[in-house]
């Protein structure tokens, strides 16, 4: 609303003075009028309804599953379960560092990929520069790698 308001003939001045005290006040009294016809809360109103109908289907099928299903437990249903077979050790043991760097290195390769994916996209706009840029990330994400390599932390002894 206010950018319509700003754009259909009264552009921001290029100096401070009273030209740009006017239209400020000029968009506060448009965004008050907005406000009062209900057409500023008007455009949430999609995201309302969607939020309301994803919280009755939600609470519905929550109810549906405690009412129809069974509520008999017994020893078997509530022993832990993993892999098919009794669990052999303590569930707090320590692990290896190596499982938290393996981790690591996928969700970096993991954003990486996010990060691709909306450049490839935008390349034409982007340009030389953009182009540039994507080549340093992935430069650094290389040379990270090749360390990881080199420390063999992608090594399974």
């Amino acid at each position: 609303m206010l950018l319509h308001f700003l754009h259909d003939g009264h552009p921001w001045p290029s100096k401070n003075g009273p030209e740009k005290a006017v239209l400020r006040a000029e968009a506060a009294a448009t965004i008050r009028a907005d406000f009062a016809r209900g057409t500023m809360l008007a455009n949430y109103a999609p995201i309302l309804i969607f939020l309301v109908i994803a919280g009755v289907i939600s609470v519905v099928l929550l109810l549906l599953g405690f009412t129809l299903g069974h509520g008999t437990k017994d020893k078997d249903k509530l022993a832990p379960y993993e892999c098919g077979f009794e669990a052999f050790e303590d569930s707090r043991m320590r692990f290896d560092v190596r499982y938290y760097l393996v981790a690591i290195l996928f969700i970096i390769f993991d954003l990486e990929i996010a990060f691709l994916f909306p450049w490839a996209v935008s390349l034409d706009v982007v340009g030389r520069f953009g182009l540039a840029a994507m080549g340093i990330f992935l430069a650094v994400l290389v040379v990270g790698f090749v360390y990881e390599w080199r420390k063999g932390a992608l090594e399974w002894d």
